[in-house]
C-alpha cells in the first residue's frame, strides 16, 4: 500500500539530491507503521479520531 506521493518527494528534493526507490519504499513503510501506531493509541484512549498527539 503506497501512502506517499513519490513525485512530490522527488520534487521536494529537486536540485538538492536524488531520491532512490529504496528510500521511497522505506519511507512508505515508516509512514504505514506511524499510522498504525497512532491508530492503536487512539483506540487505547477510546477515541475514533487520529490526532497529532497520537503520532
Amino acid at each position: 500500500m503506497a501512502l506517499i506521493v513519490k513525485s512530490a518527494i522527488r520534487q521536494m528534493m529537486k536540485g538538492q539530491c536524488n531520491v532512490g526507490e529504496d528510500f521511497l519504499k522505506t519511507l512508505d513503510t515508516e509512514v504505514v507503521a506511524m499510522v498504525e501506531r497512532a491508530a492503536a493509541r487512539t483506540k487505547a484512549n477510546k477515541r475514533k479520531t487520529l490526532k497529532a498527539r497520537d503520532a
